[in-house]
């Protein structure tokens, strides 16, 4: 009976540090997705900006012809 209670607690032990690393790891997984999202954004603003200089460059030439 000693070792079934020894056995037990230790698959507890190791069910319990299993269940902390599942969790450690999903937060970080969502962490990663949050930063892709914000990478994606930023990419968007900086091609945005990137076609509004162009066009102010374009209009900039224009003007001291």
């Amino acid at each position: 009976m000693g070792k079934k209670d020894g056995l037990s607690r230790a698959a507890a032990k190791v069910g319990a540090v299993v269940g902390r690393a599942e969790g450690t790891a999903r937060k970080i997984a969502k962490a990663g997705v949050i930063a892709k999202k914000e990478l994606d954004q930023i990419s968007k603003q900086i091609e945005n900006m990137k076609r509004q200089l162009q066009k102010t460059t374009k209009r900039l030439k224009h003007a001291l012809r």
